[in-house]
């Protein structure tokens, strides 16, 4: 009998830790991974040139380049940065879709290598 008491009590906390108010879920570590970004990472502006076409902003941010790409479908910003005395090299990317709201980069990435000035 305990036992089932104990169930019911403990369902009672549920999600909102019995206050009746949902537990905030504090700081969520968001992890990006390179899963789909094999064709973007590690690229040079030229290369991103033949896969994507031109870009749509070219900008310079501290010693970063940033080539921003987009689409009705996503916007996506490639940051390429020196390393020693090579080239600048694609070592991030951010996704959105044009109004903002999160979008998977490698679907964004997919989406772009089919913009009709791409290659």
């Amino acid at each position: 009998m305990s036992a089932a008491l104990l169930l019911v009590v403990s369902g009672c906390a549920g999600p909102t830790g019995g206050t009746g108010r949902p537990r905030s879920p504090g700081n969520v570590a968001i992890t990006y991974t390179p899963v789909g970004l094999e064709r973007v990472l590690g690229q040079d502006a030229a290369g991103l040139a033949k896969l994507f076409g031109e870009p749509d902003a070219d900008t310079h941010e501290s010693l970063a380049r940033k080539l921003q790409y987009g689409s009705s479908i996503c916007v996506l910003d490639a940051y390429l940065y020196p390393q020693g005395n090579a080239e600048p090299r694609v070592t991030y990317l951010d996704a959105r879709e044009p109004d903002g709201s999160a979008i998977d980069r490698a679907s964004c990435v997919a989406a772009l290598t089919r913009r009709r000035e791409a290659r």
